[in-house]
């Protein structure tokens, strides 16, 4: 036997989405049942519930679990886009989330970016700040957080991330890694009211369906020695 220290236990990860719809996109199975071919060897899919209010209860009573001490969580699902030219199934990338308490920092998102394009080759992915909502946005109100720097809006993402990092129920806290991935389901031009949205919600879900090789090599990332 060697007399060296035991080799750290790898960090889990925790992805987070709001609706049944998402949950079923990602295709994934709880790190105790089992896991898909490139997972982590801990991770769990999360379903919160609709709005900022179910995704941090949600979010800081998982983190309180001892299997996910540590966790990197990862918040995804659908969102509204707010610039002109944006399509159903683009992506955006968080560089920040805000709410009203304030903004959180993402982690890797330069990686996260580049790995995303590799998993939905012809997308395009926006990098920016995702600012969260306790209602669906639309009209004025989104060109007023257009106005104000956000690229991107739904309701758990920036909830999820102030309870993952800010909400003190959890051990790992403010060191936490968090990131936010959201694909577009509705944009300036292809609003959710209209009749060809059907057609974009479709390329969403496929969009979804096919970015978790890309949340697992974000995690990986996160595992290496900092230059």
């Amino acid at each position: 036997m060697t007399g060296g220290p035991a080799a750290a236990a790898p960090q889990p990860l925790l992805i987070a989405c709001a609706l049944r719809i998402e949950r079923t996109a990602l295709r994934s199975t709880s790190y105790r049942g089992g896991r898909e071919r490139g997972a982590p060897e801990r991770y769990e899919v999360l379903r919160t519930g609709m709005g900022p209010r179910a995704a941090e209860r949600a979010v800081g009573r998982k983190l309180a679990e001892p299997e996910l001490h540590g966790a990197a969580v990862l918040a995804t699902g659908f969102c509204a886009g707010l610039l002109p030219g944006m399509s159903p199934g683009d992506l955006v990338v968080a560089e920040e989330t805000r709410d009203p308490r304030g903004t959180v920092a993402c982690a890797g998102t330069a990686l996260l970016a580049e790995a995303l394009a590799r998993a939905v080759p012809g997308r395009t992915v926006h990098l920016g700040a995702l600012t969260g909502s306790d209602h669906v946005v639309r009209g004025q109100e989104r060109a007023q957080l257009r106005a104000g720097g956000a690229i991107g809006v739904d309701m758990e993402s920036a909830a999820t991330l102030w309870a993952a990092t800010r909400g003190g129920s959890a051990p790992g806290g403010s060191d936490r890694p968090v990131a936010a991935v959201r694909v577009i389901v509705d944009a300036p031009e292809h609003e959710l009211v209209r009749i060809g949205t059907v057609r974009g919600g479709i390329s969403a879900f496929r969009v979804l369906r096919a970015v978790l090789p890309a949340f697992y090599e974000w995690h990986r990332s996160l595992l290496l020695p900092r230059r």
